[in-house]
């Protein structure tokens, strides 16, 4: 995963462009992408599809021809969106168009303008408290036109057609931990899945933030019922403990799953309530849609000084904290992928497992008295509303154990799912 990053991390990506299509290129030599374009001007819901922005350079020269800001040093260095520009202007007159981060001198922002015509430079204040007064030469060799909106999706066929929705943002230029240790988790966890044939189907969307998720919702309404379930993975890679962000109801399944994953994982983590800000888990869960969707980061967005600056580098991601966020989706869509209701077929009184073989067939296990205890609490609750997983969390049994008695009872026709 570490080494994906390392090959994503120089790609200048935005909204639009060909910063996007090389990322996914990259991406599909792992999984096998089906590539959508949608043309500028396209309506999408309230939005409409942006025109695409493509760079080739861009530059602040002083009057020895030095580049003092230079985007072929780091794609951060210019503002997103930027028109073309070529001129020259005293310092004075350029000010204005130059981002910086006073409180922390030696860094470079991450600056947009998706919406609004402008041009501009992100460098470091240091940087900037150098220039001299003078003549600088300005050099913005972008275009913005009539293009398309690039995304893209992976899809894991499972035992039934309903699906979970895993998303990730493929818009930010150079910056490792948000967004590309999330391409990457979610990259790596769609490989695992398909060697591991899941109950549910696993639609991977790869998609700029806001627009892509957006665009993803309007060319897909008349089937928006199979989505079941939903992650949007983010800042998967930094050193802090474990986020969750429930999803507008929650009380998704997938909220009740990845609390319970980590809870029981002995992992520090922290679970935290919906707001409308954040990712693209603020469009699924949008009233009209209202999709049991959730957010699982590390550290989350803005919750960390280096968020959308130069300091998101190459060595603020840890390869073992991605393996971390990787090991929680595992467990979590294991879960999730078990986690049936069931409806017992023999509901008046105990049915009597010993003469089916049912006791017996546990009797040499060190968990036997568990074993059979978890038979019993499926019996108990398999009246159709609930799931494996509130059989686990009201009787204290492992998930495990209770759904290795579920398939038990089913094998012996006690319980019908």
């Amino acid at each position: 995963m570490y080494a994906l990053v390392e090959r994503l991390y120089p790609l200048c990506r935005s909204i639009t462009g060909d910063g996007v299509r090389a990322t996914l290129d990259i991406v599909g030599e792992y999984v096998p992408l089906d590539v959508r374009e949608v043309p500028t001007g396209t309506r999408v819901l309230d939005w409409t599809v942006p025109q695409e922005w493509n760079i080739r350079e861009a530059y602040v020269a002083d009057a020895s021809g030095r580049r003092v800001v230079d985007f072929a040093a780091s794609s951060l260095h210019v503002l997103g969106y930027s028109v073309p520009v070529s001129a020259t202007m005293p310092l004075a007159e350029l000010r204005p168009h130059l981002h910086t981060l006073p409180e922390h001198p030696s860094w470079v922002p991450y600056r947009t303008s998706y919406y609004k015509p402008d041009w501009g430079f992100c460098l470091a204040q240091e940087t900037l408290d150098a220039l001299p007064d003078g003549t600088y030469e300005v050099r913005i060799d972008s275009t913005l036109a009539d293009g398309h909106l690039t995304y893209a999706e992976h899809v894991v066929p499972g035992e039934v057609p309903d699906e979970v929705v895993v998303s990730c943002h493929v818009c930010h230029p150079s910056l490792a931990n948000d967004n590309l240790a999330g391409i990457a988790v979610a990259t790596f966890l769609a490989r695992e899945l398909a060697r591991r044939s899941p109950y549910y189907t696993y639609r991977f969307l790869f998609a700029p933030g806001t627009i892509g998720a957006i665009t993803w919702l309007a060319r897909n309404r008349e089937r928006i019922g199979l989505v079941k379930h939903g992650l949007v993975l983010a800042c998967a890679g930094d050193r802090g403990h474990l986020t969750y962000k429930r999803s507008r109801r929650g009380d998704a399944e997938i909220d009740q799953v990845l609390r319970h994953v980590l809870a029981t994982s002995e992992r520090p983590y922290e679970i935290r309530e919906f707001t409308p800000y954040g990712y693209d888990e603020r469009q699924f869960c949008s009233p009209g849609f209202d999709l049991g969707v959730g957010s699982l980061t590390r550290t989350p967005y803005a919750g960390y000084p280096e968020y959308h600056t130069s300091a998101d580098d190459l060595d603020f991601v840890a390869p073992e904290a991605m393996a971390d966020t990787l090991a929680v989706c595992r467990e979590a869509f294991a879960v999730l992928d078990r986690n049936r209701r069931y409806v017992n077929l023999s509901p008046y009184g105990e049915p009597q497992l010993g003469r089916r073989g049912l006791y017996d067939a546990i009797g040499g296990r060190s968990d036997a008295k568990q074993a059979q205890m978890a038979m019993l609490w499926v019996l108990s609750l398999a009246d159709g509303e609930h799931g494996l997983l509130d059989v686990a969390e009201r009787s204290g049994l492992s998930f495990d154990t209770v759904a290795a008695a579920a398939d038990a009872l089913a094998a012996a026709g006690l319980l019908k799912a």
